[in-house]
């Protein structure tokens, strides 16, 4: 028996979305997977060469790349800040839908041509560095996983760049989003090596996804 498929998905925002997908595509979790007290990560379903794996969004990246699962949903904010060589993202299943932004203190203009550094929070310290740079500005950047909002407030740091949907946190923090880094969606992922390694497999349950979402002419 050749070794199980490691689908790698997404606690938060996204798996609500996801399972949908993943049942569309014929791959239902086991009856355990939505069991809210167990703690175990690593789940059966109805497809015997299938196994799921339910980590953190920054995680499932790293688990793709590094090839210990084969396949992964993941927003592309996760596949940009990375930019994993090893990770092939074919498909945009259009769920998930936010935007990377940089916010600041409400009523305060954004960062201009003028400044020449700017100290911002963010759990995207790779993307971030990379959008201002491109508007001649050095990022000083803070790495936090939570509670962005808080930093001007706290003086840690001026603006923050964070995912944003509704804008309600922002507000409540007294922030505004002042510029649109890139529209985020979530994307299917793939570890390269398992794509050619697993041709038998892998290839078509990446077009079944292309099928579901309707870019079945999409080019591999």
């Amino acid at each position: 028996m050749p070794e199980p498929i490691i689908f790698a998905i997404p606690k938060g925002r996204i798996l609500d979305e996801a399972l949908p997908l993943l049942a569309a595509a014929g791959i239902e979790p086991a009856a355990d997977f939505f069991d809210k007290k167990s703690r175990a990560l690593v789940f059966g379903t109805n497809q015997p060469h299938i196994s799921l794996i339910r980590v953190r969004a920054f995680d499932v990246a790293t688990f793709v790349a590094h090839g210990a699962a084969q396949l992964g949903i993941v927003g592309s904010d996760v596949v940009d800040e990375f930019g994993y060589s090893e990770l092939y993202a074919p498909v945009d299943l259009g769920i998930g839908h936010c935007r990377l932004s940089l916010a600041g203190p409400a009523g305060s203009a954004p960062p201009g041509l003028g400044e020449s550094h700017i100290r911002v929070a963010t759990k995207y310290p790779a993307t971030t560095r990379r959008w201002f740079e491109g508007q001649g500005i050095q990022a000083e950047c803070i790495k936090l996983n939570g509670a962005m909002e808080i930093a001007p407030k706290l003086g840690l740091a001026s603006h923050i760049v964070d995912l944003v949907s509704t804008g309600r946190t922002l507000i409540e923090n007294a922030l505004e989003e002042q510029k649109i880094i890139s529209e985020v969606s979530a994307r299917l992922i793939v570890n390269r090596a398992a794509f050619k390694l697993r041709s038998a497999e892998v290839p078509a349950l990446v077009e079944r996804f292309r099928e579901i979402v309707g870019q079945g002419d999409a080019a591999a």
